[in-house]
């Protein structure tokens, strides 16, 4: 067997494996392992600790073993500066034709970022941890970089040559015009400078995300902000509830092209009440995740002015009440098709609501109605007679709902592809096996897959390769 095929066509064959064969593919010959390592496009690694005897050169050794690689993510805890630039250089020097790169081992220096800059001129995509001060001008010699993810760290000893700082890499002069299009900054504190010129120079930027920020840098950054988010489709917003509010205004005053808004954990019911009243832009996606700064006011504001919405998504929203619910549901009509209520009480503690959705949502395609753990058979039911059109539906952490949930399911949603009962201990192995038997368009289902296994028991010649469990 191990003569009869050509490389070509095992490479081929390997390319199409899934990662979980690579154990079983390495102990069938040398000829296998090799030609397995050549046809692979990504690798993905995490290093021990430093104290470990696994180091760059190991590293260096291990990625000569794969000469095609378009995709490398590096992972480690407990590293150095010294180390993340060591180990930075010997897969700068290794991986030339890397596209996309993560390297989540610790900060690097100046140095080591030029370095990078100039071996991966094909690079479309990075994130990497960096500490303060920020030098970004490296980021301007990457001419096809299109998403860039920023992971700001504790703050390190950073060496870098006085004259490149004096030099090329202050944040002032002339700005660039960077090719990004997706930016994802992670840990900026109140203290952050030299993020100005990004903003100044992100100027084809069409998604952005910031994390557990405290500011948006400097007072010159500031200022900056407004010339990036002029073209922005998509921003995201995670627990940065001091900036939010200033964010959310520069959003409604200069950006046009908004289509898509996540806020989680952060801001203020008149910072969000005045984004939503003075916005210009046609929103289509809604994600909030607001417990105490989201109340029916808000709802009932976004029932007027945004009517173009065809997806909100609202998690732990606990002080909105039904109320409030249906007349954004009735302002939106059919134009929604996708809505998600995730661990809100008020799908549980109001009878009859969800039949007043179902009934303004014929329309609907996409459903998630996840850990509203006392929602009990006959609400949900209730609803899904009017949902009739529903391709994904997740209730993942829905305890109180039984097998009658699914034949239900069975019944009203004919065009199902897609379905999440992780987590929903009251629906039984006998009745997820009649749910997988008669629905026949199901491609994904995630679901225990101890309650899979009665379908061999009982010898249902079914192919459960197309659908996803866990």
């Amino acid at each position: 067997m191990d003569t009869i095929l050509c490389d070509e066509l095992l490479q081929e064959i390997f390319h199409r494996l899934p990662s979980s064969s690579f154990p079983a593919v390495s102990l069938v010959s040398r000829r296998w392992l090799r030609l397995y390592r050549t046809s692979r496009t990504s690798l993905s690694l995490c290093i021990p600790p430093r104290n470990s005897t696994v180091g760059p050169p190991c590293v260096f050794s291990l990625l000569s073993l794969y000469p095609f690689l378009s995709s490398l993510s590096i992972s480690s805890t407990d590293s150095t500066t010294a180390f993340s630039d060591y180990l930075l250089r010997s897969v700068s020097s290794s991986c030339s034709t890397l596209r996309r790169l993560s390297f989540l081992v610790g900060p690097v220096s100046l140095s080591a970022l030029v370095s990078l800059s100039a071996s991966f001129t094909q690079l479309t995509s990075l994130t990497i941890s960096l500490s303060t001060p920020l030098f970004l001008r490296w980021v301007g010699f990457l001419p096809a970089l299109k998403e860039l993810s920023i992971i700001i760290c504790s703050r390190d000893v950073v060496e870098f040559d006085s004259k490149e700082e004096d030099g090329l890499w202050v944040n002032e002069g002339s700005d660039s015009e960077l090719p990004l299009e997706s930016l994802c900054l992670s840990g900026l504190g109140s203290d952050v400078y030299g993020i100005g010129w990004l903003w100044r120079s992100c100027k084809k930027l069409r998604k952005l995300r910031l994390c557990n920020c405290e500011s948006i840098g400097d007072g010159g950054s500031f200022s900056s902000f407004d010339t990036c988010i002029q073209g922005l489709q998509e921003v995201e917003l995670r627990t940065c509830r001091s900036i939010v509010d200033g964010v959310l205004l520069k959003l409604a005053q200069n950006c046009l092209s908004l289509d898509s808004l996540l806020v989680y954990d952060g801001g203020s019911e008149e910072g969000f009440l005045r984004f939503i009243n003075q916005c210009r832009c046609n929103l289509r996606k809604l994600d909030l995740r607001l417990p105490l700064d989201l109340h029916n006011s808000h709802l009932l504001a976004i029932a007027q002015n945004c009517r173009g919405l065809s997806c909100i998504r609202l998690q732990s929203c606990c002080l909105v009440t039904g109320d409030g619910l249906k007349s954004l549901v009735i302002a939106m009509g059919n134009g929604l098709e996708e809505l998600a209520l995730i661990n809100c009480d008020v799908v549980e503690r109001v009878p009859g609501m969800l039949t007043t959705l179902g009934q303004n949502l014929k329309g609907l395609r996409k459903l998630d109605l996840s850990y509203n753990e006392m929602l009990l058979d006959k609400e949900f039911i209730s609803m899904l007679v009017s949902c009739n059109y529903l391709i994904d539906l997740r209730l993942r952490g829905c305890r109180r709902l039984t097998g009658a949930a699914l034949v239900s399911t069975i019944k009203n949603c004919k065009y199902l592809e897609s379905l999440d009962i992780m987590n929903c201990s009251g629906i039984k192995a006998d009745a997820v096996e009649a749910f997988v038997l008669n629905s026949r368009r199901l491609r994904r289902l995630l679901v225990e897959e101890s309650k899979l296994s009665v379908l061999h028991e009982h010898g249902h010649q079914i192919n459960l390769s197309r659908l996803m469990f866990d």
